[in-house]
């Protein structure tokens, strides 16, 4: 059976790549690359500590992947669920798949929505699913209209409930949790 830790040792460098979430060039929000897939901070979070996570190889459905490609995606994003459980202190976590346009997908790249949830956190029923479905969850809509902006120039548009976030924020979270997976590496390394 294959193993981060045995994926890890296979995992190409990430200084000075660029990484591709569609072809939005998201290389700065990247905190975490492995063989097969990267994670990355979120423009506008659902909750504190919504990620994604999304294969290396730009395909738009899960079944496009090939098993090695299935295996690192997932075995990362549990993964990243135990660093994200320590640092937000997440009770749970909605990890959600929109595997088409017809669910949702509005980036045509496979990526899973990590979300770290609390009791009281205001996403309880169904929340999460409807802003997931909803121009909440838009994620290629949030990246293009950042890309539209970065060309221009202009301050971000701000929105009634989240605010995208800034270049520097999420490259200031996504140092921190990269920095935060190390020190759960180095601990787990320490147990073997």
């Amino acid at each position: 059976m294959t193993t981060i830790k045995d994926l890890s040792e296979e995992m190409p460098s990430f200084p000075g790549r660029a990484i591709k979430f569609a072809n939005f060039n998201v290389t700065s929000q990247v905190f975490h690359v492995t063989p097969h897939s990267f994670a990355l901070v979120n423009l506008k979070p659902l909750l504190p500590g919504h990620i994604l996570v999304s294969p290396l190889r730009v395909v738009p459905r899960l079944s496009d992947l090939s098993a090695a490609e299935t295996t690192d995606l997932f075995l990362t994003t549990t993964k990243l669920q135990r660093t994200l459980a320590r640092v937000y202190k997440a009770e749970a976590f909605n990890v959600a798949v929109q595997d088409g346009q017809a669910a949702g997908q509005s980036v045509p790249h496979v990526h899973v929505h990590v979300i770290p949830r609390k009791s009281g956190d205001g996403g309880e029923g169904d929340k999460v699913h409807e802003w997931l479905e909803g121009e909440e969850g838009d994620v290629g809509a949030h990246q293009r209209q950042a890309v539209e902006r970065q060309r221009a120039k202009e301050e971000w548009v701000k929105d009634e409930d989240r605010k995208p976030r800034s270049k520097e924020v999420m490259e200031a979270e996504a140092k921190w949790l990269r920095e935060e997976i190390e020190k759960d590496e180095k601990s787990s390394a320490g147990r073997l």
